[in-house]
């Protein structure tokens, strides 16, 4: 008997074709879900579905862990800018090579030490070596330091330092009128975050910092023969005074808590001048790369502020560098420098939650990534979370949303 077969509608066929569509949506959906040592979304307790329905489909990407063991991943390897918790990144690289107590010292040098009646026969140079916090009462300081060091005469002048830090103002992916608005000049010597007293970036910190120098040895009874300037100091002077910075926690403690974009392009250039031999932006990113690098991750950077829309990170790497925070003998040191909630660039943020995290802001990109505590464990939780693509505004509060769910509904997944 021979078989007819029945034509197939074309309504048939596309209702074929759509569920065979949504069968390898829903596979890749789920491969995409499934990454190493995350549970499967379809097994997730409450608290992770719930974060994915905040999530939803914008481009958010989430890694929440505890003690190298990864708890929710969504979206964790995708690389996206990091905004300002590049400054979390640079915080992890200066306290691994120098410790919480390093401090950074700024000098008062001339050519040859004042003989027995306190004569400096030319210039006394002011040396600074990356202290972003150089202010009015710190000259004063060095001031005094320098007549108790027995100077009672300057023949010459009070010069201010221009090197040996690069005076390179911009990075890769700055926007044109970051220098203006959003970054002072980066140099060796600062004085009052190379800003003027109307809050201008000004070009001439050094020759600020000379004069106040100059008043303040006046003042003092120290005479000085010629004006204040400032230059390139000659080899081979001798230090007279000095004065010192807060140790690096502290230093790194005000970046972070107010995410101070000159203080970390000032430390970004001391880091990149011991790694790499100079001091310069681009220098101080690459040293921040290395230390990314040496733990796993591959990160791009090129500042040290996070201002740069081309820098590059991805959650689940970040999450592994605070795993690897958490392990170092530095590691509270790191977690208290960062705000906690109502604090900092926290101000009106997670009041309710026990939280130490860096924030980022940019056009279009936000990032949270830090420690939340959770109570259920009565512990802290490492997590990151980096959003790019849409409103920035709406990206914080899908970030408060996530945390919040963390820190009272968490719990290690079985």
């Amino acid at each position: 008997m021979r078989r007819y077969h029945r034509p197939v509608s074309r309504a048939r066929r596309l209702a074929c074709s759509l569920l065979t569509a949504c069968i390898a949506i829903t596979v890749l959906a789920t491969l995409a879900q499934a990454q190493p040592g995350v549970t499967p979304l379809a097994t997730r307790p409450a608290w992770m579905r719930k974060i994915q329905l905040v999530i939803g489909d914008r481009p958010v990407s989430v890694a929440i862990g505890e003690d190298g063991d990864p708890w929710f991943g969504h979206l964790a390897w995708v690389r996206r800018p990091p905004a300002s918790n590049e400054k979390l990144l640079l915080s992890m690289a200066l306290l691994q090579r120098y410790g919480p107590d390093r401090t950074i010292h700024t000098n008062a040098s001339a050519a040859t030490i004042p003989g027995p009646h306190g004569v400096v026969r030319g210039n006394l140079w002011i040396m600074g070596h990356g202290d972003p916090g150089i202010d009015g009462n710190r000259i004063i300081a060095l001031a005094r330091a320098i007549r108790d060091a027995g100077v009672r005469r300057i023949r010459g002048s009070v010069m201010g330092n221009a090197g040996p830090f690069s005076r390179d103002w911009w990075a890769r992916g700055w926007k044109d009128y970051f220098p203006a608005d959003y970054i002072p000049l980066p140099t060796a010597l600062t004085y009052r975050q190379n800003t003027d007293h109307d809050g201008l970036h000004v070009t001439d910190p050094e020759l600020r910092a000379a004069k106040w120098l100059t008043a303040r040895l006046q003042r003092l009874g120290i005479s000085v023969g010629r004006k204040p300037g400032m230059g390139h100091a000659p080899a081979g002077l001798h230090p007279i005074a000095q004065i010192v910075s807060p140790p690096l926690q502290d230093l790194i403690r005000r970046m972070d808590l107010r995410s101070r974009n000159f203080w970390a392009e000032v430390l970004g250039k001391y880091l990149g001048a011991a790694v790499l031999g100079r001091g310069t932006i681009a220098n101080g990113a690459r040293a921040i790369h290395r230390f990314t690098v040496a733990h796993g991750q591959d990160f791009t950077a090129y500042d040290s502020s996070g201002l740069s829309y081309a820098n590059r990170a991805n959650a689940r790497g970040i999450l592994d560098l605070l795993w690897h925070a958490d392990g170092s003998s530095w590691g509270t040191v790191l977690r208290s420098s960062l705000p906690s909630g109502g604090r900092g660039t926290l101000e009106d943020r997670l009041t309710d939650v026990r939280i130490r995290a860096k924030t980022g802001t940019l056009d279009d990109v936000s990032a949270l990534s830090g420690w939340v505590w959770v109570e259920k464990s009565g512990g802290w939780v490492e997590f990151s979370i980096l959003s790019s693509g849409f409103n920035e505004w709406t990206a914080k509060r899908i970030e408060d949303r996530i945390v919040r769910i963390v820190s009272f509904q968490a719990s290690a997944p079985p």
